[in-house]
């Protein structure tokens, strides 16, 4: 399945990515190398993301080493990403 990314949800990406590279210099490509998998997987089994309570059509898949959700819309022919979110901050992403 094809997997597209929203531009909110690319800007908080690159941000993420900024972040993690000079904050985490014993693994600053982990946060990359995790998100290239994450939407490899979303690609080939977009049932992996759970069903985001607070909006149904929502689905999330957590990003484990860095602590991360990807929030994605199963389209008939896509996955949309529509946001990433740290899970450290308690809360979810404006939808």
């Amino acid at each position: 399945m094809k997997v597209e990314l929203s531009a909110e949800a690319q800007e908080q990406i690159d941000r993420i990515d900024a972040w993690w590279r000079e904050n985490r210099p014993a693994a600053p490509s982990l946060f990359a190398e995790e998100l290239e998998a994450a939407l490899r997987t979303l690609a080939e089994t977009p049932a992996a993301a759970v069903r985001y309570a607070p909006k149904p059509a929502v689905r999330r898949l957590l990003l484990r080493r860095t602590h991360h959700h990807l929030y994605v819309i199963e389209e008939a022919a896509r996955v949309y990403v529509v946001a990433a979110w740290s899970g450290y901050r308690g809360r979810g992403p404006r939808l």
